[in-house]
């Protein structure tokens, strides 16, 4: 970097506080145009700040459901009434419900529209996934009635059923019906898989069911879509409704049953010595109580009851209802102490998850509570838990999670880790989408990625050092290098996507992180997250809504930020383009001609020539222009009276605070920077000084609005800066980070060990790179 003087006219001197960098070109693209149309117009139902309207209007549906699992043959069968409230102004013909069982039916068409190939080797269960089955798994409808006992006429379109109405349902009308249904439970870890099924022990015999999107589910009708009755294809998964359930399950009287709700008979179905554990449970804070032990898990595990026991459960105001059966079942709880309430924190778990699940579920489902409660809105349920269930998936005040140690109950840090983190994403999920009700089957990532920000804050507040692999900004560089075939944009329906984990998890996770610790700052960020929250919680949100919201909540127009987070898949890599140095002018004419004359002596001397007179540029005046008979010579590097008249009547015209500034040695670092991926991102330049301190600057993306492409800006340091680094803290998801340093220092290809990141941030180029660079120019 080569360091220029710069020379100050005494006209204009106070006026340059500010420069502006001019462009011969025309640069000016549309990153920071307002998303206008894109977003759905304003009304009474939403408004255009981000809140419900003053008309907002949501549908409810009541479910009164009688469920009997046979354990001999794994199959259930169930009755239940559905009252279905018309809150909308609109006059229904017809009702969808869905049918997600048939996700899973031989004619399913998931298997049908998946790809798939044969390669040289192959496991048996990518070959039995193109086979798929000939069983039967689709949901048996027996009968559909009215109040009166009418038959209704429906009509099934694969995952949808269709239900018609005897007369049209007027809005604030209520239309009760009641059907009769079974099916086969699938295995879920067989090659059919899925998210609900059973799990088959053998050394013992026993079963572990974990039963979702069991029963016929009424679909949302809203007023931004109508129904929703896309089909259920397995990634795009639900929009429900919100109500009131009661549900009676009917199991081997030796079975532990868990479920959506809370426990209405507890003294008929535990036995005495478990009914008092629970109610110790219920005022235990500070760590679980085993309320059925291994050992007696063990002890059911050897007989099979013929007996039954219905356990009844009553839910109000959630979306969904799921549950868990099994003899082999361990049950510990806690409560915790959430907005002057009590929520009881639980988990169930075979003793194949033991010593992993005794020692850490429970408490990480409190610790998840408190933590998400702390950048939402306290948890409103009475109940939150987890199961083991060698995978994952969230419902209502219900979550079945991985983390099952070695046969011999020993466990690595990854499988521990693994476990802490799924539990954490799992439980949070009541919050997004059980809670604040976004539409699964449209938007994966209002749910996914919302929750997979959560997540990341959660872990970190457990353990300041948990290795969270979605969140942070460089963990979703290698996504968003990927080939331009293999990206989409986040705001992609969810059947779509082809990179489904990093584009619906982690990059909206990422995004909101980056929004709150780069682009906001935690405070206004987290002001507005709340604000969202607390708006939608119970309701039904859009994208449309967190965006204006966050907006309207911070005073921070972020248009440009959905606009190529969300909408686009441009990449950040901002570069350092180059670097000039300069210090103002403050020498006297006769400093200025010395320092000339040196320059011009050491420039001759470069080049092998001896300095002498003749040599010295020389400046011809005429003494009798009629005749031009004679000329004088004279030195340049002579100070005239001209000169120092001049300089003194300069000086005489400054102000002390202009002379203060003349004086000052202050250097001006004259940057300019290149977007060459095309995702604009503030500037965060780090300063490394000569006396070997530094300082971060930070300069708001809006410095690209004028030239989306190329950007100068002159910093002014009382110190001499040695090195400066782009993204110092790696912030933005900048993915060439060899052109964040000038001088320009080599990188290292960077990889990450098991147990952590090796490597440092960049290799050094010596004692003073500044100067080496210098001397080079």
């Amino acid at each position: 970097m080569l360091k220029k003087i710069i020379a100050i006219a005494a006209v204009g001197l106070a006026g340059m506080n500010y420069s502006f960098a001019q462009h011969t070109e025309q640069n000016h693209g549309y990153r920071f145009e307002q998303l206008g149309t894109m977003l759905r117009t304003p009304n009474v139902y939403r408004t255009a700040s981000g809140a419900p309207g003053h008309m907002y209007w949501q549908q409810q549906a009541n479910y009164v459901i009688d469920v009997e699992l046979n354990d001999d043959n794994q199959s259930i069968k169930g009755s239940e009434t559905v009252t279905y409230v018309n809150n909308s102004p609109d006059q229904l013909t017809y009702l969808w419900l869905q049918l997600d069982q048939n996700n899973r039916g031989k004619d399913s068409d998931t298997p049908k529209v998946t790809e798939s190939s044969i390669g040289p080797r192959m496991s048996m269960r990518a070959l039995e996934g193109i086979l798929w089955h000939s069983d039967d798994y689709d949901v048996k409808i027996h009968s559909i009635k009215d109040s009166n006992g009418t038959p209704l006429h429906i009509a099934i379109n694969k995952t949808m059923m269709r239900v018609d109405l005897p007369q049209p349902l007027k809005a604030g009308e209520s239309f009760t019906f009641s059907i009769d249904w079974s099916f086969n439970i699938t295995d879920r870890v067989g090659f059919i898989g899925g998210r609900p099924g059973y799990e088959l022990f053998p050394k013992d015999g026993n079963y572990l069911y974990t039963m979702s999107e069991w029963f016929p589910r009424m679909a949302v009708y809203s007023d931004f879509e109508g129904w929703q009755n896309k089909q259920f294809l397995g990634s795009g998964e639900f929009a429900l409704t919100f109500g009131n359930y009661e549900v009676r399950i009917t199991v081997p009287a030796d079975h532990m049953v868990g479920a959506t709700g809370v426990l209405q008979n507890p003294e008929q179905v535990l036995s005495s010595t478990e009914f008092e554990r629970w109610k110790r449970a219920t005022q235990t804070y500070d760590k679980p109580v085993i309320i059925r032990t291994q050992a007696e898990a063990e002890q059911l595990e050897k007989g099979k009851s013929k007996d039954k026991k219905t356990w009844i459960f009553k839910a109000e105001n959630v979306r969904d209802f799921a549950w868990t059966s099994s003899r082999k079942f361990i049950w510990d709880a806690m409560a915790v102490k959430l907005g002057g309430k009590d929520v009881m924190a639980m988990s169930y778990y075979a003793k194949e998850a033991n010593p992993l699940w005794e020692q850490y579920s429970t408490r990480v489902v409190a610790h998840t509570l408190k933590s998400y409660s702390s950048h939402t809105f306290d948890y409103p349920y009475p109940v939150a838990i987890s199961v083991e269930a060698s995978n994952g998936m969230e419902y209502p005040m219900i979550c079945f999670n991985y983390g099952r140690p070695d046969a011999d109950g020993t466990y690595s840090e990854a499988i521990k880790n693994g476990m802490i983190g799924v539990i954490i994403h799992e439980v949070g999920h009541n919050f997004f989408p059980m809670i604040v009700n976004s539409d699964e089957r449209q938007w994966t990532w209002m749910d996914e990625g919302l929750n997979t920000f959560m997540q990341y804050m959660a872990e970190q507040e457990w353990d300041r050092n948990f290795p969270s692999r979605r969140g942070p900004a460089h963990k979703i560089v290698p996504y968003m290098k990927s080939d331009k075939n293999l990206l989409e944009p986040i705001m992609t329906n969810s059947e779509n996507i082809i990179q489904f984990g990093p584009n619906a998890y982690a990059k909206p996770a990422t995004a909101l992180n980056i929004l709150r610790e780069t682009v906001m700052g935690r405070e206004l960020f987290d002001f507005a997250f709340r604000e969202y929250s607390r708006r939608w919680m119970f309701r039904h949100p859009t994208p449309d809504d967190l965006f204006r919201t966050l907006e309207d909540a911070s005073a921070v127009d972020l248009d440009w930020f959905w606009r190529g987070w969300f909408y686009g898949t441009e990449p950040v890599d901002i570069t350092i383009e180059n670097v000039n140095w300069y210090k103002l002018d403050n020498r006297t004419p006769a400093e200025k001609k010395a320092a000339a004359k040196a320059e011009f002596t050491r420039d001759e001397t470069n080049v092998s020539r001896d300095f002498n007179a003749k040599d010295v540029p020389q400046t011809y005046v005429e003494s009798d222009p009629a005749t031009k008979d004679f000329y004088t010579t004279y030195n340049p590097f002579t100070v005239t009276p001209e000169d120092e008249d001049a300089y003194k009547k300069f000086m005489a015209s400054l102000s002390e605070k202009e002379k203060a500034l003349l004086n000052s040695n202050m250097n001006f670092y004259e940057m300019t920077f290149k977007n060459v991926g095309g995702l604009v991102m503030p500037l965060i330049i780090e300063f490394h000084y000569a006396d070997g301190t530094s300082e971060i600057e930070r300069i708001p993306a809006e410095i690209w609005r004028k030239n989306e492409s190329e950007v100068t800006k002159v910093f002014p340091k009382q110190k001499e800066v040695v090195r400066f680094v782009l993204d110092p803290k790696r912030e933005t998801a900048d993915i060439d980070e060899s052109s964040n340093y000038w001088p320009r220092q080599y990188q290292p290809t960077r990889f990450e060990l098991f147990k952590g990141a090796g490597g440092v941030r960049g290799a050094s180029m010596g004692d003073n790179p500044m100067k080496k660079a210098q001397n080079k120019k």
